[in-house]
């Protein structure tokens, strides 16, 4: 199965395309398309861990690797760690091999 976010990430600008694949229902690959080099920087990373793990991404006594990646990059890079682009790769990998239906997922932030 594949999955496909398209990310608006805010006041950076740098929209972001994950896309996920999975065939057995347990591995997946993900990939992240972006302008930001920070972005470029985890991709990189996480697709040299190839295939991932999509079930212990989701396991809560485990750290999800893709997440731990990219916090270490945007830590070392001096990025928001908040950042939802490696947030929504996860979310697109649960999707790509069924642990997860697809459906959008909206943040509004405003002052006040």
């Amino acid at each position: 199965m594949k999955a496909k976010a398209t990310v608006d990430p805010g006041i950076c600008g740098f929209k972001a395309v994950i896309k996920a694949e999975c065939n057995d229902g347990m591995t997946a690959s993900v990939s992240i398309v972006s302008s930001c080099e920070t972005m470029q920087q985890i991709n990189q990373q996480i697709s040299q861990f190839g295939p991932i793990n999509a079930v212990m991404e989701l396991n809560p006594n485990t750290e999800s690797a893709v997440l731990k990646t990219a916090g270490e990059v945007l830590v070392k890079k001096g990025c928001c760690e908040a950042c939802i682009v490696p947030a929504a790769a996860v979310k697109a990998m649960q999707v790509a091999a069924g642990l997860a239906l697809p459906k959008d997922v909206t943040i509004h932030i405003s002052k006040g």
